[in-house]
């Protein structure tokens, strides 16, 4: 994989993964309510599940170029019809008061490794984004070390992310500074996304 293939990559996954939403909402949960550990555990079991929707995309994709080249053009166009959507909407993003769920009843290390395999295991919006995502980097010479590195590189930003927000950011005066400007972190991720269509189409 190029240098800046992978930097697109990175940077798409670090700015989703920056965005709050029900999985943040979930380490926070964990967070306060076990410790920094519970929330550690959690990140790590959530960038499990991550990790098993982008191999099993990639595989998935790896057998569509052998097998029905044309099928697997068509979902990459596809593809960058869904990028473009999702960038319409981060772009039209504005500003939330929106708060999130931060109970305070005592949790187990289990209880947060459950929870936070099954919040990414449970939202099919990761088979959609991933199968948009990867159609863009996937190619017929990819070779194995390559498919590990895009696995590796998304499921390490999602862990990483959600690690540093359970041991730094667990400062309510953070936390709601990150929250309140979400919709900056949604436009610059459409941004991002737009870059990575037009670098397909064009």
């Amino acid at each position: 994989m190029e240098l800046s293939a992978w930097l697109s990559l990175a940077l798409i996954c670090l700015l989703g993964a920056m965005t709050p939403g029900a999985s943040l909402a979930v380490v926070l949960k964990h967070t306060l309510s076990g410790g920094r550990l519970n929330g550690v555990v959690t990140s790590i079991a959530h960038g499990l599940g991550v990790a098993m929707y982008a191999t099993l995309t990639v595989a998935g994709l790896a057998i569509l170029i052998k097998e029905t080249p044309w099928l697997f053009n068509f979902i990459k166009y596809a593809g960058i019809v869904m990028l473009l959507w999702l960038a319409y909407q981060a772009l039209r993003s504005k500003p939330s008061q929106a708060k999130l769920d931060q109970h305070t009843e005592a949790v187990t290390l289990g209880q947060s490794f459950l929870h936070g395999f099954m919040i990414a295991f449970l939202n099919p919006k990761l088979a959609i984004f991933f199968l948009a995502l990867f159609g863009q980097f996937v190619d017929a010479q990819a070779s194995l070390g390559q498919n590990v590195i895009m696995v590796s590189t998304v499921a390490g930003i999602d862990t990483l992310w959600y690690c540093l927000i359970a041991v730094v950011l667990s400062h309510s005066a953070l936390l709601d500074k990150l929250r309140n400007n979400v919709h900056i972190i949604d436009k610059v991720s459409g941004i991002a996304l737009l870059a990575v269509a037009a670098r397909i189409a064009f």
